[in-house]
């Protein structure tokens, strides 16, 4: 079974410092653009052979989310990553548009855009 996280207790994961991974499941242009701050990228359909690579340990705590609710790839991912015998995982199933919409601060890997003269 799945556990669900919400936001409240995500920010206090990463506000104590505890040890885990957070893995952004969408996919990398969305990752790029925009991402959790501290999450790593692994689309969900690439988990199955990223996550044993990235994340030997099988007993790390793992965070995964996606879009929204309504998204199913962090859900997929959770499974996949159940099934590969990570024993420790949890999804941020409101995801990125929940910590949006509750003004909290994403990761970019893009230059932030300026305006032109």
């Amino acid at each position: 079974m799945i556990k669900i996280i919400t936001r409240n207790e995500l920010q206090s994961k990463i506000r104590s410092g505890d040890d885990f991974i957070l893995i952004d499941t969408l996919p990398p242009d969305s990752y790029s653009k925009g991402h959790l701050p501290g999450a790593i990228s692994i689309p969900s359909d690439n988990i199955i052979e990223e996550a044993p690579h990235k994340i030997p340990n099988l007993n790390t705590t793992i965070v995964v989310y996606c879009g929204n609710a309504p998204c199913k790839r962090s859900d997929k991912a959770a499974k996949r990553l159940i099934d590969l015998g990570y024993k420790t995982v949890f999804d941020y199933h409101e995801g990125k548009a929940d910590w949006i919409a509750a003004g909290l601060p994403l990761d970019s890997l893009e230059p932030p855009h300026t305006a032109q003269p």
